[in-house]
Protein backbone atom coordinates (compact mmCIF):
# COMPACT_ATOMS: atom_id res chain seq x y z
CA UNK A 1 0.00 0.00 0.00
CA UNK A 2 3.03 2.59 0.50
CA UNK A 3 3.88 2.56 -2.48
CA UNK A 4 0.21 3.13 -3.99
CA UNK A 5 -0.20 6.18 -1.11
CA UNK A 6 3.22 7.41 -2.95
CA UNK A 7 2.25 6.84 -6.54
CA UNK A 8 -1.31 8.78 -5.93
CA UNK A 9 1.19 11.90 -4.17
CA UNK A 10 3.60 11.86 -6.24
CA UNK A 11 1.47 12.03 -9.67
CA UNK A 12 -1.23 14.85 -7.75
CA UNK A 13 1.70 16.93 -6.56
CA UNK A 14 3.44 16.79 -10.23
CA UNK A 15 -0.05 17.58 -11.76
CA UNK A 16 -0.22 20.47 -9.46
CA UNK A 17 3.73 20.99 -10.72
CA UNK A 18 2.98 21.29 -14.43
CA UNK A 19 -0.09 22.90 -13.95
CA UNK A 20 1.51 26.10 -11.87
CA UNK A 21 4.10 26.13 -15.14
CA UNK A 22 0.96 26.57 -17.78
CA UNK A 23 -0.10 29.40 -15.39
CA UNK A 24 2.41 30.76 -14.82
CA UNK A 25 3.22 30.68 -19.01
CA UNK A 26 -0.37 32.21 -19.41
CA UNK A 27 0.30 35.16 -16.87
CA UNK A 28 3.15 35.98 -18.70
CA UNK A 29 1.58 36.15 -22.21
CA UNK A 30 1.60 32.86 -23.98
CA UNK A 31 -1.53 30.52 -24.14
CA UNK A 32 0.28 27.63 -25.78
CA UNK A 33 -0.28 25.16 -22.48
CA UNK A 34 -4.23 26.45 -22.47
CA UNK A 35 -4.66 25.58 -26.06
CA UNK A 36 -3.06 22.27 -25.47
CA UNK A 37 -5.61 21.72 -23.17
CA UNK A 38 -2.85 21.39 -20.22
CA UNK A 39 -4.58 23.51 -17.51
CA UNK A 40 -6.57 21.16 -15.79
CA UNK A 41 -5.87 18.66 -12.68
CA UNK A 42 -7.56 15.53 -14.91
CA UNK A 43 -4.75 13.23 -14.32
CA UNK A 44 -5.08 11.26 -17.94
CA UNK A 45 -4.19 14.92 -19.60
CA UNK A 46 -0.90 14.71 -17.43
CA UNK A 47 -0.12 11.37 -16.74
CA UNK A 48 2.74 9.72 -18.83
CA UNK A 49 3.14 6.00 -18.93
CA UNK A 50 6.51 5.57 -18.92
CA UNK A 51 7.25 8.87 -16.27
CA UNK A 52 4.31 8.39 -14.07
CA UNK A 53 3.85 4.29 -14.01
CA UNK A 54 6.40 2.62 -15.22
CA UNK A 55 9.51 4.77 -13.85
CA UNK A 56 8.28 5.20 -10.41
CA UNK A 57 7.61 1.60 -10.04
CA UNK A 58 10.69 0.53 -10.92
CA UNK A 59 12.85 2.52 -9.16
CA UNK A 60 10.91 1.21 -5.90
CA UNK A 61 12.01 -2.21 -6.34
CA UNK A 62 15.44 -1.28 -7.89
CA UNK A 63 16.33 0.35 -4.47
CA UNK A 64 13.93 -1.81 -2.16
CA UNK A 65 11.92 1.23 -1.83
CA UNK A 66 14.16 3.23 -0.62
CA UNK A 67 13.81 5.91 -3.82
CA UNK A 68 10.81 6.92 -5.98
CA UNK A 69 10.85 9.18 -8.65
CA UNK A 70 8.33 9.98 -11.75
CA UNK A 71 7.05 13.01 -13.69
CA UNK A 72 4.22 13.80 -15.70
CA UNK A 73 4.23 15.19 -18.93
CA UNK A 74 5.75 18.35 -19.27
CA UNK A 75 3.29 21.47 -20.08
CA UNK A 76 4.31 23.16 -23.43
CA UNK A 77 5.30 26.65 -23.10
CA UNK A 78 6.28 29.24 -26.30
CA UNK A 79 9.26 31.60 -24.48
CA UNK A 80 8.87 33.91 -27.55
CA UNK A 81 5.33 34.52 -26.35
CA UNK A 82 6.34 35.61 -22.63
CA UNK A 83 6.91 39.06 -21.50
CA UNK A 84 10.03 39.78 -19.87
CA UNK A 85 11.95 37.38 -22.60
CA UNK A 86 15.26 37.34 -20.14
CA UNK A 87 13.62 36.14 -17.35
CA UNK A 88 9.87 34.74 -18.72
CA UNK A 89 11.61 31.30 -19.05
CA UNK A 90 12.99 30.97 -15.23
CA UNK A 91 9.70 32.64 -14.23
CA UNK A 92 8.14 29.68 -15.87
CA UNK A 93 10.21 27.27 -14.48
CA UNK A 94 10.34 28.18 -10.91
CA UNK A 95 6.78 28.37 -10.61
CA UNK A 96 6.51 24.23 -10.69
CA UNK A 97 9.28 23.73 -7.92
CA UNK A 98 7.31 26.46 -6.28
CA UNK A 99 4.40 25.03 -6.12
CA UNK A 100 5.97 21.94 -4.46
CA UNK A 101 7.20 23.56 -1.59
CA UNK A 102 4.23 25.65 -0.79
CA UNK A 103 2.18 22.39 -0.56
CA UNK A 104 4.49 21.01 1.03
CA UNK A 105 4.21 23.86 3.55
CA UNK A 106 0.92 24.28 3.84
CA UNK A 107 0.47 20.62 4.83
CA UNK A 108 3.44 20.76 7.56
CA UNK A 109 1.55 23.36 8.65
CA UNK A 110 -1.17 21.06 9.52
CA UNK A 111 0.63 18.29 10.77
CA UNK A 112 2.02 20.77 13.07
CA UNK A 113 -1.42 22.27 14.55
CA UNK A 114 -2.21 18.18 16.02
CA UNK A 115 -5.82 18.32 14.04
CA UNK A 116 -5.04 15.43 12.66
CA UNK A 117 -5.16 11.94 14.28
CA UNK A 118 -2.17 10.09 14.72
CA UNK A 119 -2.84 7.08 11.52
CA UNK A 120 -3.41 10.44 9.26
CA UNK A 121 0.05 11.73 10.17
CA UNK A 122 2.86 9.30 8.58
CA UNK A 123 0.60 9.97 5.20
CA UNK A 124 0.70 13.47 5.34
CA UNK A 125 4.27 13.27 6.01
CA UNK A 126 4.47 11.44 3.47
CA UNK A 127 3.05 14.25 1.30
CA UNK A 128 5.94 16.86 2.65
CA UNK A 129 8.31 14.50 1.64
CA UNK A 130 7.59 13.98 -1.84
CA UNK A 131 6.93 17.78 -2.41
CA UNK A 132 10.19 18.67 -1.04
CA UNK A 133 11.53 16.42 -3.21
CA UNK A 134 10.09 17.11 -5.97
CA UNK A 135 10.98 20.85 -5.86
CA UNK A 136 14.68 20.25 -4.76
CA UNK A 137 15.13 17.90 -7.82
CA UNK A 138 13.75 20.00 -10.19
CA UNK A 139 15.82 22.62 -9.39
CA UNK A 140 19.16 21.18 -10.51
CA UNK A 141 20.18 23.17 -13.47
CA UNK A 142 20.18 20.00 -15.64
CA UNK A 143 17.89 20.48 -18.80
CA UNK A 144 15.26 19.46 -18.91
CA UNK A 145 14.59 20.42 -15.18
CA UNK A 146 13.39 23.56 -14.29
CA UNK A 147 16.41 24.74 -12.66
CA UNK A 148 18.18 24.39 -16.18
CA UNK A 149 16.07 27.53 -17.19
CA UNK A 150 16.98 29.54 -14.23
CA UNK A 151 20.38 29.10 -15.10
CA UNK A 152 20.05 29.97 -18.89
CA UNK A 153 18.67 33.04 -17.73
CA UNK A 154 21.48 34.23 -15.54
CA UNK A 155 24.04 33.20 -18.38
CA UNK A 156 25.19 36.02 -20.28
CA UNK A 157 24.65 35.50 -24.48
CA UNK A 158 28.50 34.46 -24.61
CA UNK A 159 27.98 30.78 -23.18
CA UNK A 160 24.88 29.83 -25.67
CA UNK A 161 27.00 27.60 -27.43
CA UNK A 162 26.96 25.86 -23.53
CA UNK A 163 23.13 25.75 -23.40
CA UNK A 164 22.54 24.38 -27.12
CA UNK A 165 25.04 21.64 -25.75
CA UNK A 166 23.17 21.10 -22.21
CA UNK A 167 19.76 21.23 -24.16
CA UNK A 168 20.86 18.33 -26.47
CA UNK A 169 22.45 16.20 -23.89
CA UNK A 170 20.81 17.65 -20.91
CA UNK A 171 18.20 14.58 -20.98
CA UNK A 172 21.37 12.17 -20.56
CA UNK A 173 23.04 13.68 -18.11
CA UNK A 174 20.01 14.18 -16.03
CA UNK A 175 19.02 10.24 -16.21
CA UNK A 176 22.60 9.91 -15.16
CA UNK A 177 22.36 11.87 -12.05
CA UNK A 178 19.07 10.64 -10.73
CA UNK A 179 20.48 6.85 -10.97
CA UNK A 180 24.30 7.67 -9.82
CA UNK A 181 24.08 11.33 -7.82
CA UNK A 182 20.67 12.10 -6.72
CA UNK A 183 21.71 10.85 -3.13
CA UNK A 184 23.34 14.22 -3.02
CA UNK A 185 19.89 15.63 -2.54
CA UNK A 186 19.01 13.72 0.05
CA UNK A 187 21.11 15.79 2.77
CA UNK A 188 19.23 19.26 1.67
CA UNK A 189 15.68 17.41 1.33
CA UNK A 190 16.15 16.14 4.47
CA UNK A 191 16.84 19.38 6.38
CA UNK A 192 14.01 21.39 4.30
CA UNK A 193 11.34 18.76 5.61
CA UNK A 194 13.16 19.41 8.93
CA UNK A 195 12.76 22.57 8.81
CA UNK A 196 9.04 22.42 7.67
CA UNK A 197 8.21 19.77 10.24
CA UNK A 198 10.00 21.55 13.15
CA UNK A 199 11.80 18.31 13.91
Amino acid sequence: MTIVFDIIIIIFSAILHEVSHGLAARALGDKTAEYAGRLTLNPIAHIDLYGSVLLPVLLWFVSGGNFLFAYAKPVPFNPYNLKYQQWGSAVVGVAGPLTNFVLAGVVALLIRSNVFPPASVEFLVRVVVINVSLGVFNMVPIPPLDGSKVLFALLPSRFDHLKFQLERYGMWVALIFVFFFSSLLFRPIEWVVRVLLGV
